[in-house]
């Protein structure tokens, strides 16, 4: 009995003086492993290159804190996420596809439709500014125009007149005169008309699917059968044999004033 009971307590006690032991032989062993010293200090500098080089480290990280509000609502993005949205709600297939592929979708349609504005505003503002060639005022006006010019092609001369008279400010004469204050909600709104606008076409066929697939079922009594579980398979098999992200990309991208 007294053996059983030894043999017991070892048992429980073995495992936990191995388990210290390794434990300390790992701490012996261990090496430190080297941290970098990252020091952002401010002082005074004789050198103006310096100086330079900070400004536009601080201008660098300002935008970099401020890109997801400029990708969201000054670019293509609004317009592609919405439809993708009704999309799937049309569809009626819930979270498929999830919505990290839709805005991964919907990010990388916005880099191909910007690239040129982006490729514009790189020639003409952010490579003259790191060359030292323009100051950086400058570097914020040349930059601003490409975008400018894509948001008016896509904005509605009525949005943008409600908000210059919400402005209070004299009608701009030119492109180069409207202010972005008043053109970024003006072209929200505008993005959003159009991008509800597709979504409507979108929803049409699939609703009509939805209709037949309910009469259908009413005429034969089934009453307790849901018609979303009977209509979902043709919806899908509808969407793929049109071909339909084909279909949906191409109208988006196109959709787009060049």
């Amino acid at each position: 009995m007294r053996n059983s009971r030894f043999q017991d307590r070892l048992i429980i006690v073995l495992p936990v003086v191995i388990c210290a032991v390794l434990y300390a032989r790992a701490a012996a062993l261990a090496q430190p492993v080297p941290v970098p010293d990252v020091n952002l200090s401010i002082g005074q500098s004789d050198n103006p290159a310096e100086v330079v080089d900070s400004v536009k480290l601080l201008v660098f990280l300002s935008l970099l804190a401020l890109a997801p509000a400029f990708i969201v609502m000054m670019t293509s993005f609004t317009r592609i996420i919405v439809v993708l949205s009704f999309l799937r709600s049309a569809l009626g297939t819930q979270q498929a596809p999830p919505n990290q592929v839709l805005i991964g979708l919907a990010l990388f349609l916005t880099v191909f439709v910007m690239a040129p504005v982006y490729h514009e505003i790189n020639e003409q503002a952010i490579k003259p500014y790191l060359d030292n060639q323009i100051t950086q005022e400058q570097a914020q006006e040349l930059g601003a125009r490409p975008l400018k010019s894509f948001m008016l092609k896509q904005t509605r001369e009525k949005d943008l007149a409600l908000f210059v008279g919400l402005a209070r400010t004299e009608q701009p004469q030119n492109a180069e005169a409207v202010s972005l204050s008043v053109l970024v909600p003006a072209f929200i709104i505008s993005e959003l008309k159009t991008a509800f606008q597709i979504g409507f076409l979108l929803y049409v066929p699939f609703l009509i699917i939805d209709m037949v697939v309910a009469s259908t079922l009413m005429s034969v009594g089934m009453f307790m059968l849901p018609p979303v579980m009977i209509s979902l398979p043709f919806k899908i098999l509808l969407f793929v044999m049109v071909d339909g992200w084909y279909l949906v990309v191409k109208s988006l991208v196109e959709s787009f004033h060049p």
